[in-house]
C-alpha cells in the first residue's frame, strides 16, 4: 500500500518568514520584541495582510528553502507511488487564487501535478479524512492536532536554532522533529520500508524516530512533454 503524505507549505517548503520580514521593513512597521513576524498591534498585522491582498500573485514570489529537495520529493513519490498532498491556510493575495499560485510555485520547483489543499480548519480532521500516514508541519499546535484527531504520525519542522523547548514538547508527545526538508524526506524513506507492515502498531513516531536506523507510463516531467501525452 502506498504511503499517503501531507506537507505544509510555508515554513516547510517555502520561506514565508523572509518575505514577510521584507514587508515589515518596507512599510516601516514596529515589531514585538524585535520579531519581524510579530506586528506591534493587531491593526498593523491586519494592514500587512491587506497589503498582501493587493499584491499580484505574492505567494509565487516566495523563495524555497531547499529547491532541489522539492524536485527530489517528486521523483521519490513517482518511484514509490506515494500520494502527496500539500496543505496550506494562506490568505488570498492579488492575482490568481491561493490554490493556483501554490500549484504553480510547486511546479516551478519540480513537483509536477501537485495536489494542493487549502486548509481553513483543523489539520487533524483533514489528516483523518485523507487517511494520511505522515504530516510534516512547522507548527507544534498543528502536529499535536494531527496526532490527537487521527492515527497519522507527525513531524515538526524546526528550522531555527535554539528551539529546544519546542523540540522537547514535541518529542514528549510522540512527535518527531527535523530541521530540513532533506531530513523529513529521509524519515519518509525509512517509513517506506517499515510502515506498511506496522500500520496501527507504530503509535508514537518518536519511538521509532529516535532509533537507529516504465515504458508507456507518464513521463517524469509531464509539463515538458505535453505534446507526447496528447498525441499518445
Amino acid at each position: 500500500m502506498s504511503l499517503r503524505l501531507g506537507f505544509d507549505v510555508d515554513g516547510v517548503l517555502a520561506d514565508f518568514r523572509t518575505a514577510f520580514e521584507a514587508l515589515v521593513r518596507r512599510y516601516g512597521l514596529d515589531t514585538v520584541d524585535g520579531d519581524p513576524l510579530g506586528a506591534a498591534t493587531t491593526r498593523d498585522l491586519k494592514r500587512l495582510w491587506d497589503i498582501v491582498g493587493r499584491i499580484e500573485n505574492w505567494w509565487v514570489s516566495l523563495e524555497a528553502y531547499e529547491p532541489a529537495e522539492i524536485g527530489r520529493l517528486y521523483a521519490l513519490s513517482r518511484q514509490h507511488r506515494w500520494e502527496v498532498f500539500f496543505l496550506t491556510c494562506r490568505p488570498a493575495s492579488g492575482g490568481d487564487s491561493v490554490l493556483v499560485q501554490t500549484q504553480w510555485w510547486l511546479e516551478r520547483h519540480g513537483f509536477y501535478l501537485p495536489s494542493v489543499i487549502t486548509v481553513p480548519g483543523s489539520r487533524g480532521e483533514l489528516a483523518n479524512a485523507l487517511r494520511l500516514d505522515l504530516v510534516v508541519d512547522d507548527q507544534l499546535a498543528n502536529c499535536a492536532d494531527v496526532i490527537s484527531a487521527s492515527t497519522t504520525k507527525a513531524l515538526l519542522m524546526l528550522r531555527e536554532s535554539g528551539a529546544d523547548p519546542l523540540r522537547d514538547q514535541a518529542t514528549s508527545r510522540g512527535i518527531g522533529v527535523v530541521s530540513t526538508l532533506a531530513e523529513a524526506i529521509a524519515v519518509v524513506e525509512r517509513l517506506q520500508a517499515i510502515l506498511p507492515e506496522r500500520r496501527g502498531r507504530l503509535r508514537r513516531l518518536v519511538d521509532w524516530f529516535s532509533a537507529g536506523g516504465g515504458e508507456g507510463g507518464i513521463p517524469s516531467d509531464p509539463r515538458g512533454q505535453r505534446g507526447n501525452l496528447v498525441s499518445g
